[in-house]
């Protein structure tokens, strides 16, 4: 279950929040360890349609844990603006939360592949794009968090009509 916010006032909606994760470039995927202990880890990742994907190497602590427990979330920043004169952070953050499995089947690994690649070398040709997905293939995983809870908040001072 996942509690009511606090400060609903600061809550962004869906567009926002969505529109947050399509600009942004990397987050903080968390897990849990069989101790129940945190386990936080910066990402680049690519999202759409409800779906967050990763890339990662084929063994791993964090593949270890999404194996044993494939709950997660993913925080993004998509804004951090330190006001000094008024002690306070004019941010907007959010937070995905879901199951998160491996791909395995290699023609949807090569399509999220050239997504992630169109993604972050945008200035790259898609026979240069093609080459690095053909050389990494098989030593890549891709992880795909399926977000089923997604929510977004603001400093108060960006809520329209504060």
């Amino acid at each position: 279950m996942v509690p009511a916010m606090r400060r609903s006032r600061q809550a962004l909606s869906e567009a926002d929040c969505t529109s947050i994760l399509a600009a942004g470039t990397s987050g903080v995927l968390a897990l849990a360890d069989a101790e129940g202990f945190p386990y936080s880890v910066p990402l680049s990742y690519l999202y759409s349609e409800g779906k967050i994907w990763f890339h990662c190497a084929k063994a791993g602590y964090k593949l270890d844990l999404i194996r044993s427990n494939p709950k997660a979330s993913f925080c993004v920043i998509g804004q951090d603006k330190i006001v000094p004169a008024e002690y306070t952070t004019y941010y907007r953050s959010v937070i995905a939360r879901g199951s998160i499995r491996e791909i395995t089947d290699p023609a949807r690994q090569t399509e999220i592949l050239r997504l992630l690649c169109r993604k972050y070398c945008p200035g790259e040709t898609e026979a240069s794009m093609e080459a690095e997905i053909r050389q990494y293939l098989k030593e890549v995983s891709i992880l795909e968090l399926d977000v089923t809870h997604l929510t977004g908040k603001q400093n108060k001072r960006l809520v329209p009509g504060t």
